[in-house]
Formats: C-alpha cells, structure tokens, sequence
C-alpha cells in the first residue's frame, strides 16, 4: 500500500525556498518571502514592477546626481585623498618605525661627537692664543724660499738651522715635520742654485763662498765636495768648448787652447786655495790624488781633441800657429804642474807628415793628369832677363825657367813647392829623414810614370824627341831643384834627397839607349851649384823639435790645348810669400 504524506504548508515550503537560494542574504529576505507568498499572476507582474521602480529610482539617482554633482565629485576625491594619505602614513609609520633604533645610536653618536668637539674647541682656543707664534713658523719656508731667490744664503741657512733644531725637538709634531719637509725642499734649491754658479764664471772669492755654504749644508763629505766642485767647473769649460765653431778646424783650436790656457790654470788654483791638502791630520782633508787625475782628464781630453781636429788643418802655417799657441799654453800650465809639452811633438809631427804626403801625392796625380794629356809639339823658348833667375839669393829658391818648355814638370814642380811652402813655417827636425824619403818617394813615382808613358804610348820621332828632352829635365834640372828646396827646409836636406843610388837607373837607361838619336842641346842646370849649399840656411827651433827656413812659391804653368791641334802655354808666376 502506498502511504501518502501531505504536503508541507505555504510558510514552510517559502522558509525551505528561501534557504536554499543562494542570492538571498540578509537584508534581501524579507524581499524573498514575500515573493514566495505572492500568487502566480503576482509573480509573473513582479518583473514589470520591479522594472519600472528600477527605472524610477534611476531617475531619481540621475536628478539627485545632476543636482548634486559637485557634493559627488568632492567625496570622491576626498575619499581618493584620504585613501592615498592613509597609505602614506601607514608606510611612514613603518618607516619610523624602523627608523627609531638609528635615531637611538644617532643620538649616541652625538653624545660622543660632542665631547670630541669640545677637545677640537679646547685646541682652537689654545691655537688662537699663539696665532701669531704659529703664523711666523709656517711663514718660514716662503721666507726661506725669498732668501734663496734675492741671494741671502746666509739668512736661508740659518731659518733651515732653525728648522732642523725645531724637528729634533719635536719629532712627534705633524705640523713641525711637515715644515722641516718643505724647508728641506726649499734647501735642494739652494744647493741647485750654488751648483749652478759652480758653472759659470766665477773668480775664487765667489768660490770661497759657495763652497761655505755647501758644508753648512752638510749634504757631502769632504771628499764628494771636492768632486764636485771639479765636476762642476769641469761643465763649465766644456760648454765654453760647445759654443766654439766646430766646422773650421783652426779657429776651433786656437778657442780650445785659449780657454785651457785662461781657465784651467784658474781651476787648478782655486782647487789648491780651497781644499788644503793635508796629509798628517784627518783623512778627509786629502783628495786622494783626486786633482791630479782630474788634471790629467782634462790634459788628455786636450791632446784627444788636438789628435782629431790637427789634421784637418791644411796649411802649413796654421799648424805652427797652433803650435805655438800649445807650447805656450803648457807653459803657462807648467806653473802648476800640468806642463805637457813633452807630448805635443807626436801630434804635430803626424800632422805634419800627414799634410806633406798629401801634398806630394796632389802633385803627383796633377803630373799624371797632365802627362796624360799633354801634346807634344815644341813651344817657344822662354825668356827672362839674366837678372831674373841669375842671382839667386841665399833665402830665394826659384824654380828654373827652363822648366815651362815642358808643362807636365812644371805642374809637379808647382806642387812640390806648395808642399815645401806647408812644410817650411811648420817642419820637425825629427821628420828629417821621413820627409826626404816621402819627396824621393814622389820623385820616384814621377819616374816611374815616366817608363810606364814611354813603354804605352807610340810616339812619333819628333814626339819621342820632346819626351826625352822632358825625361832629361826632369833628371838634370826639377830633381836637383826638388832637392835644393827640401835642403833649404832642413840644413843638409838636399843630400839626403841627392844621396839615393840608382834611383833613376830607369832612366838614365833609357836615355843612354836613345843616345843614337838626335837629342835636343843638354838642358844646362843652372841649380847644381847650389844643391850643397844648405850651410847659410836660416833655422830655427821652436820647442827643439821644429825647424823653419822661407823659401818662395814656384810658378805655374798651365795648359790649354785649342781644338785646331794648336797647343798654347798660359804662364802664371806667383809673387813671392
């Protein structure tokens, strides 16, 4: 059977409905149970009501809205204001929250810093009591620096006395060190400026002084003064030799031996004035031979320099100027025990040799270029007065005048005169010997360009004429004449020139096998009576190691050949020396 339950009541099934809806809360049940007791026609009304009192209210939301906008708007950006500002303060009381344990050990800091401040005061007040003491103590290094730049040294050393005396009183005092720092720079420019005035030009009382100052310094021992003040003149002389004029040799050397001969003796003196050697006392007061080796630096840097620039020199008379001005600059030296003229002849003597040789071999190659040359045609006999060349004095050698009818020797002739006139103001007694040996070695040269002509070139017969008429010139007249010239130059000269056997042999062997042929008239010597004739010769001794006699300067010849096959002879004879 089936048991029928009765339904539940309206109340109770409205109650049941409202509970299980799930939009109900609240404030919105009275609203569903009264929805759940209206009837169906009610219910099917309700939206259409519910819709126009939305639309009602809506209007008058929009009336109340548009009457009072501005109240909205306020509220809302109060509200908008006030919900920014609350945020602010909640992050601001977090933040000072955090914050307040600092501001605990800040004021514990200013606790402590306050007591430092009252200890900075303290100072500052003492400080301001010796202003004045403090301000002329921190003055001193730019009154230091005044001095130093006016020349008060005497004044600059003692504010640095003052100084060093503060600093060992007070090693612990910042301000104080740090002032004996800035005294102590100011200091190495004085001791730069006394230096510099070691480099100049100053006379002893001025070195007397600066060497004072330097051991109140104190910053060398006794004996780096010494080198120092060597050093420093040392500089001195070499910039006075850096301003000479390098590019002519003579002018160079006479600047040298003239600043040696002034300011090294000066040196020297002032050294010895200075620094006493004493040997019996302190070890201090003894350079060690520090002078003398510096002396002998600078004597050999001299005859270094001499040994370079000598022969640079190419005449003949320079050199004995040069000489001279060296004798008499060891001389002066010799006052004070740097006399080195002992050691001047080696230089010379190679200068000497050295401009000899040269000149020779000029007059050689000038002989061969002219051989090389020459045409051989038969010029004119040339003419002089018998007075002319006749009467030969004993201080004049005049080449003969014989010699222009062949060009070639009177060419070499020119060029061993020239050697003679370099040899004579300037000629060694000890190069005797080289020198002849170097003139018989040109002479010999000139022969053997003779043989060597004759054997490679093909002469016609009138050609091999002339060739053997200059060939026989050569022997008879420019050989004794060569040897004439050298012994004017050195008494007896001439017959170590004339003293070699067979040095013509050549020759002389030529010529006697062409003796078949029709020679031209012997060439008559007119310098064979004087080629022993060395006695009245003039010499004179510079130092006992030079030599001079004058002798003239020979003629020359030169010759220009036309393009027709004519030959012509431009004779030049040069004025005596």
């Amino acid at each position: 059977m089936e048991t029928i339950t009765p339904s539940p009541s309206t109340d109770d099934t409205s109650a049941t409905m409202a509970e299980l809806l799930p939009l109900a809360s609240v404030s919105q049940q009275p609203y569903v149970s009264e929805l759940l007791s209206f009837t169906l026609d009610r219910l099917h009304k309700e939206p259409e009501l519910l819709r126009v009192d939305a639309d009602r209210i809506r209007r008058q939301m929009q009336e109340v809205a548009v009457n009072n906008y501005r109240a909205f708007i306020s509220a809302a950006d109060a509200l908008v204001s006030i919900r920014n500002e609350v945020s602010s303060i909640d992050k601001h009381l977090e933040s000072l929250i955090a914050e307040v344990p600092k501001l605990t050990s800040g004021c514990s800091e200013f606790i402590d810093s306050a007591e430092s401040i009252l200890e900075k005061r303290k100072m500052n007040q003492t400080l301001l009591a010796n202003h004045s003491t403090l301000l002329d103590l921190l003055e001193i290094p730019q009154l230091m620096d005044t001095c130093v730049r006016n020349g008060n040294y005497d004044e600059a050393l003692d504010l640095e006395a003052f100084v060093s005396k503060l600093s060992t009183m007070h090693p612990k005092l910042q301000v104080i060190q740090a002032l004996a720092s800035e005294v102590r720079q100011t200091t190495q420019s004085l001791l730069s400026q006394l230096l510099q005035k070691l480099r100049s030009n100053i006379q002893l009382p001025e070195c007397l002084r600066i060497i004072g100052y330097l051991r109140r310094i104190g910053v060398y021992s006794e004996y780096e003064m010494r080198l120092q003040f060597l050093r420093c003149r040392e500089s001195w002389l070499s910039g006075i030799l850096d301003d000479l004029e390098q590019r002519n040799a003579y002018e160079y050397l006479k600047g040298m031996v003239n600043c040696h001969r002034m300011h090294l003796f000066d040196v020297v003196n002032q050294y010895r004035a200075i620094f006493a050697d004493d040997t019996s006392g302190s070890e201090e007061n003894y350079d060690g031979g520090l002078l003398f080796s510096w002396a002998m630096h600078q004597i050999s840097s001299h005859l270094k320099t001499l040994k370079i620039m000598l022969p640079k020199i190419t005449e003949g008379g320079s050199l004995s100027n040069i000489l001279d001005q060296c004798m008499y600059c060891a001389m002066g030296l010799g006052w004070v025990g740097l006399d080195f003229r002992g050691l001047l002849p080696p230089l010379f003597e190679e200068a000497v040799l050295n401009l000899f040789s040269k000149n020779m071999s000029t007059a050689v190659e000038n002989f061969q270029l002219v051989l090389d040359s020459h045409r051989w045609v038969p010029l004119p006999a040339v003419g002089f007065s018998s007075n002319s060349f006749g009467e030969e004095s004993q201080e004049d050698v005049t080449p003969p005048p014989n010699l222009m009818e062949h060009p070639p020797l009177a060419v070499f002739i020119n060029g061993v005169s020239a050697a003679m006139n370099e040899l004579r103001p300037c000629a060694p007694i000890s190069l005797k010997h080289i020198l002849a040996q170097e003139l018989v070695k040109g002479l010999q040269t000139v022969s053997d360009s003779l043989l060597r002509y004759n054997t490679t070139r093909v002469l016609r017969e009138n050609e091999s004429v002339l060739f053997l008429s200059l060939c026989r010139a050569f022997i008879e007249v420019a050989y004794p004449h060569c040897a004439t010239c050298f012994g004017r130059c050195y008494p007896g000269g001439s017959s170590l020139v004339t003293d070699g056997n067979n040095l013509f042999e050549g020759l002389t062997r030529l010529l006697t096998t062409s003796s078949s042929r029709q020679l031209p008239k012997r060439v008559q010597n007119a310098e064979t009576k004087s080629v022993a004739e060395n006695g009245n010769s003039t010499a004179i001794e510079n130092g006992g190691a030079v030599a001079e006699v004058k002798e003239t300067e020979s003629n020359k010849v030169v010759e220009e050949d036309n393009v027709n096959n004519t030959s012509s002879v431009t004779q030049e004879k040069q004025s005596e020396e």
